[in-house]
């Protein structure tokens, strides 16, 4: 039989997996973006997201075996489908902006879970901290790159 910790990481990972369908083209447009001269920690981004997930999963877990509530459970998944959602609408649309408010979508979601989750578990909220102190930065940092990469606004008659 399952256990709920496998069910719960299954799905976690699934649905970060599904984020990664990428075009080349897309990826070399955004290769070539510029960046805030600030970002140093552009290389670490992929630990942090790591990070991110598996402390998600965690609170998800913990949640699940607190309340055993499908609610909350589809509360934890369209904030990860938010999440997740990012980087392909991004790379797809090749809009920085739409990336920014989809982070920033994001970033409600998640504080709106955290609130949520507080009174069933302590530990549950903490362990979605990591998110809530990285969303709102990535959001930033997307917005700054966004006003960075002006002249390289989502055109469709442009893409290449």
């Amino acid at each position: 039989m399952l256990q709920s910790w496998m069910v719960i990481g299954a799905v976690t990972f699934g649905v970060a997996f599904l984020s990664s369908v990428f075009r080349p083209r897309d990826v070399k447009w955004f290769a070539r973006l510029r960046r805030p001269q600030w970002l140093k920690v552009e290389p670490l981004i992929p630990i942090i997201w790591i990070v991110v997930f598996i402390c998600g999963a965690w609170s998800a877990y913990i949640v699940w075996e607190a309340t055993q509530n499908w609610w909350l459970m589809a509360f934890y998944l369209l904030v990860e489908v938010t999440i997740v959602a990012f980087s392909p609408v991004t790379l797809w649309t090749h809009s920085l902006k739409t990336g920014a408010i989809i982070g920033g979508i994001g970033s409600i979601l998640g504080l709106f879970l955290t609130l949520t989750v507080l009174p069933i578990s302590g530990w549950a909220a903490l362990l979605l901290v990591p998110y809530l102190v990285w969303s709102p930065i990535g959001t930033y940092v997307t917005w700054v790159m966004h006003k960075l990469n002006q002249d390289k606004v989502s055109d469709p008659d442009r893409r290449h």
